[in-house]
């Protein structure tokens, strides 16, 4: 993953708190070592921690957030994380405008959340953490137990098992 295949490209990744800490740093660090720019975006401005302890600079906030500077966007799970960003009406405005231009977006674990209040998943098959499956389904997925699930522009996984195969297609994905 090393090419620059992802030259030129500039990849939002929307979290807060409480975040997944290997699922915002992994895919991160596979998109930068692509060649693209990762963005943090976050509701406030500062550092946010994840779970187990990493703390991330925050880049941009949500209300300064314009989806039509990103090529792609990136959601890592972590159930607090995920339970708190889509109660920011700023981020889930920006992942609708995103979901909306047809832009590639990664989702893993609880991360697709907010793809239920955006209203992005009418007719994409997915996957994600158990215990989303009903809140998918609701929102229109089709969900299914898959490490990776790359449909219309949803690139989807499961856990932190999922990281390596997920960060491989995000890559691809994003790279197309």
């Amino acid at each position: 993953m090393s090419e620059n295949t992802l030259q030129n490209k500039k990849v939002a990744i929307l979290s807060t708190n409480g975040f997944e800490d290997s699922e915002l740093t992994g895919p991160r660090e596979a998109v930068e070592a692509a060649g693209a720019t990762a963005v943090v975006v976050a509701p406030e401005a500062g550092t946010i921690e994840g779970k187990k302890g990493a703390n991330v600079d925050v880049d941009l906030t949500t209300a300064e957030a314009n989806a039509a500077d990103f090529d792609a966007l990136i959601l890592p799970g972590g159930t607090g994380n995920a339970d708190q960003i889509r109660m920011d009406e700023a981020a889930v405005a920006f992942v609708r405008e995103l979901t909306q231009a047809g832009k590639p977006v990664g989702v893993i674990c609880h991360g697709g959340w907010i793809l239920t209040d955006a209203d992005a998943l009418r007719g994409v098959r997915m996957t994600s953490y158990p215990s989303l499956k009903t809140d998918l389904k609701s929102a229109g997925a089709e969900w299914v137990d898959e490490e990776v699930v790359a449909d219309k522009q949803i690139i989807s996984s499961r856990t932190p098992d999922d990281l390596p195969a997920f960060n491989k297609a995000i890559v691809e994905e994003f790279a197309k």
